[in-house]
């Protein structure tokens, strides 16, 4: 028999679970019995916080992207230089990864991809993280360069993260000890920041 909750805290536990199921199964192979029994829940208490899966899925994306910027947000703004501001995004994007791989999976895996409906849900994600990362590129160039560049900048970290992960499944890489979202940053951050200041003067 579940605890319980008052009705923002059961949701809140009800998006935790969800998450962590999705992303070890998928989203096809997941059904609202499987949330619900891992939740310690019947599936009508399910019910009535999301209307039917696909809704708590979409939840769970919008919800992962929330975290995700807010994160590299409130790092960023505790830098004292925009050299440091580059670095400190970097290490909440890859904290971030490392301490919620199942948030990862779930926002950049295969039922995203190939789901429009979701696909459209992470690409707002994207563009979220990438507004912020164009605020912190300090060029001679128009807003429209710099959000191209902030795009850039994210495909990045995104590779680089996905690499890590399948590091962190036993793909033979090799990665090991070294790839701790602080050194992660500080390597990208160098080719991030010195790549930045070659970008030439924008055109009169």
């Amino acid at each position: 028999m579940s605890v319980r909750l008052p009705a923002r805290e059961r949701r809140r536990q009800l998006l935790d679970v969800a998450r962590d199921v999705f992303a070890g199964q998928g989203f096809h192979a997941t059904s609202m019995d499987d949330v619900a029994e891992a939740a310690g829940v019947t599936k009508p208490v399910l019910y009535q916080h999301f209307a039917n899966k696909r809704a708590l899925y979409v939840e769970l994306l919008e919800d992962v992207g929330l975290r995700l910027v807010t994160e590299i947000g409130e790092a960023t703004r505790q830098a004292g230089s925009p050299r440091e501001q580059v670095e400190l995004g970097f290490t909440a994007y890859f904290r971030f990864v490392t301490e919620n791989s199942s948030a990862f999976r779930l926002l950049f895996g295969a039922s995203v991809r190939n789901d429009a409906e979701f696909a459209v849900v992470a690409e707002r994600v994207i563009a979220a993280v990438a507004e912020v990362v164009s605020q912190l590129i300090e060029v001679d160039a128009p807003p429209v360069q710099r959000l191209a560049l902030a795009h850039a900048v994210v495909g990045m970290a995104e590779a680089t993260s996905r690499r890590v992960a399948q590091a962190g499944q036993g793909d033979g890489t090799g990665d090991g000890e070294h790839t701790t979202p602080e050194t992660l940053a500080a390597w990208l951050a160098e080719l991030a920041w010195y790549g930045l200041r070659g970008i030439r003067p924008a055109s009169p």
